[in-house]
């Protein structure tokens, strides 16, 4: 499956963002997708994940109450609504996906997209 992230920018602290991923392939339902996040000097770190369309939802705690993670299978779509935004969440982040099951560590996904980066201001 072929991913694209796109949705990033920049924005002041407090403020918000919504980054989608769009799956190329017939067979998205069938991926558990997760984004993740490298800073400047930083490993990738787990953000959230998703299991299946109206299934459950992880999130880094780092995140939890502020970013919302939601798939809409038609339209192999993935969006990560990223609210109350913090300068600590500037980071490249990425979109990925995998067809053996949800788990918060990288390099248990096979597939990525490009990244797409925010950046918070103060």
């Amino acid at each position: 499956v072929q991913l694209q992230a796109f949705g990033g920018g920049l924005v002041r602290a407090g403020g918000y963002l919504r980054l989608s991923c769009a799956a190329a392939g017939r067979t998205f339902s069938s991926y558990v997708m997760g984004w993740f996040r490298q800073a400047p000097g930083m490993e990738r770190e787990f953000v959230a994940g998703i299991a299946w369309s109206g299934g459950p939802t992880y999130y880094a705690d780092s995140v939890k109450g502020r970013f919302s993670i939601s798939r809409d299978d038609a339209k192999n779509t993935v969006y990560l609504q990223m609210n109350s935004l913090k300068p600590e969440d500037t980071a490249v982040y990425y979109c990925a996906a995998d067809s053996t099951g949800w788990s918060p560590n990288s390099n248990d996904y096979a597939y990525w997209g490009q990244g797409t980066q925010v950046t918070v201001s103060s």
